[in-house]
């Protein structure tokens, strides 16, 4: 069993502030953010940033669907972390400035499978999440108007 760790990350032409201000409105920017791989998505709880409870599916294929129940917490001015109560997942979107605007890095970590399943997961697993992650930051960019 290793840990499998999956990124993407899009420069936007918007403030540090305004994004992760867009990224933490779980209400609104975030649920207009899913693609096609997530369903059931619900607030439960808050629903804006630090403390809001969150559940959604994702599939990230037919046969591979994770059922997540993500509590979200600040950290720092830059970052927000999404820690799943019902896996080892954890997502972190950091925010950063760049020239013209912001960086955005999305990252989620996850203890794998052992054995032969988990040797593939760790090479097919993160170019997939990888896919859904650019989909939803050119998502998050038509949001932001950039």
């Amino acid at each position: 069993m290793g840990q499998v760790v999956a990124t993407a990350e899009k420069t936007l032409n918007a403030n540090p502030d305004q994004v992760l201000a867009a990224l933490g409105d779980y209400t609104g920017v975030r649920s207009r953010m899913l693609t096609e791989h997530f369903s059931e998505y619900e607030v439960r709880e808050g629903g804006q940033g630090e403390g809001t409870l969150v559940h959604w599916k994702l599939a990230a294929t037919s046969k591979r669907v994770r059922d997540c129940l993500f509590t979200v917490s600040a950290e720092g001015a830059d970052r927000l972390v999404e820690r799943d109560a019902n896996s080892s997942m954890v997502t972190t979107w950091a925010v950063s400035p760049a020239a013209g605007g912001s960086r955005v890095q999305v990252t989620t970590t996850w203890d794998g499978a052992g054995g032969i399943g988990g040797f593939f997961e760790r090479i097919f697993a993160p170019k997939g999440l990888r896919a859904i992650y650019d989909e939803q930051l050119a998502k998050l960019s038509t949001e932001l108007g950039t």
